[in-house]
């Protein structure tokens, strides 16, 4: 399998390995996810950054040699509203070749709105497909609406969206199963929306505050998880396969040579953090503490080129 994975990678994404860097915007939320740190439940000071701020950090971010953008956020409709991220993507276009997002689920015509502001790419989690685990894991809050969820990313190619990204949080339940119906649901995504790419991410669960980690039975294995990967690869020749920091350096190093073509580096996963990282709670612990600049050498000592930016707005154009 790591074989084939490889080589079919290479054909399909030569030597390349795409870099991108996550902002943090909120950690308010009104969800009561038993796994997450942002949890609505749980007692800290919570951090909203205005746009000035949000751009503030981006610039950080820019700096770094970052063009791929992907705007994080709890789901707090109220403050990071679709209004907010259409006027930060209007003034972040110009310093970011992609910018995509990771917050709450959206409504098409919502999500159109994000891509005619300049933002081509969403990510989204169903966490689970396993109905009963969903229901458990998510008590109240805006997503505990399994449906809502699962119908989302029909939303985000209806809202002409380029890039889909879909993933699991890994841990919940049996990997195995978990990385079948991913695989069922990306095939429909495919097949019926040919527009769109869609992209396979690995969030495999870390410590966060206030979350008891004896709850989960699943956790799975480094060599679990690689195999994944390598199975989505061997199914899926086209599609981009993201490993983040949530993984320790050694495996993320690996993984490359297996099927990864996509990797943040640098990450902060509190509002505020590249300015003022010990400033706000953070979202999970970081695993690859490594600088931009580090991974990236990292990325060309395994005979790989770091691809900071992504494409070019004016290929879309016309």
């Amino acid at each position: 399998m790591a074989q084939q994975a490889r080589l079919l990678t290479l054909r399909r994404f030569g030597k390349t390995i795409r870099l991108y860097a996550p902002l943090y915007l909120s950690n308010f939320c009104r969800n009561t996810c038993r796994y997450c740190g942002f949890n609505t439940l749980s007692n800290f000071q919570r951090t909203r950054l205005t746009i000035a701020r949000a751009l503030q950090e981006a610039d950080i971010i820019a700096s770094e040699g970052f063009t791929d953008l992907l705007l994080v956020s709890s789901e707090d409709r109220e403050f990071i509203s679709v209004d907010y991220l259409v006027e930060l993507a209007g003034r972040l276009r110009e310093k970011f070749s992609f910018i995509a997002v990771e917050v709450y689920a959206m409504t098409a015509a919502e999500y159109g709105r994000l891509f005619s502001a300049g933002i081509e790419g969403v990510t989204l989690y169903q966490e689970t497909y396993n109905r009963r685990a969903y229901h458990y894991y998510h008590p109240a809050g805006p997503k505990s609406d399994y449906e809502d969820r699962l119908m989302a990313p029909d939303r985000m190619a209806a809202g002409g969206m380029r890039e889909i990204g879909l993933g699991v949080l890994l841990g919940l339940t049996d990997w195995r199963a978990e990385t079948l119906a991913l695989a069922e649901h990306a095939h429909y995504l495919m097949k019926r929306y040919w527009q769109s790419h869609v992209s396979f991410s690995f969030p495999r669960l870390r410590p966060a505050f206030d979350v008891d980690r004896s709850q989960f039975k699943h956790l799975l294995s480094d060599r679990n998880l690689a195999q994944m990967v390598m199975a989505l690869r061997l199914c899926f020749a086209d599609a981009g396969l993201v490993l983040s920091t949530r993984e320790r350096a050694g495996l993320r190093d690996n993984l490359i040579k297996l099927g990864v073509t996509k990797m943040s580096a640098g990450s902060r996963t509190n509002p505020g953090g590249y300015s003022h990282p010990g400033d706000s709670t953070g979202q999970f612990e970081v695993n690859d503490n490594r600088s931009p600049a580090d991974v990236a050498a990292m990325v060309r000592r395994q005979g790989f080129e770091p691809v900071w930016k992504d494409w070019d707005a004016a290929f879309s154009k016309g």
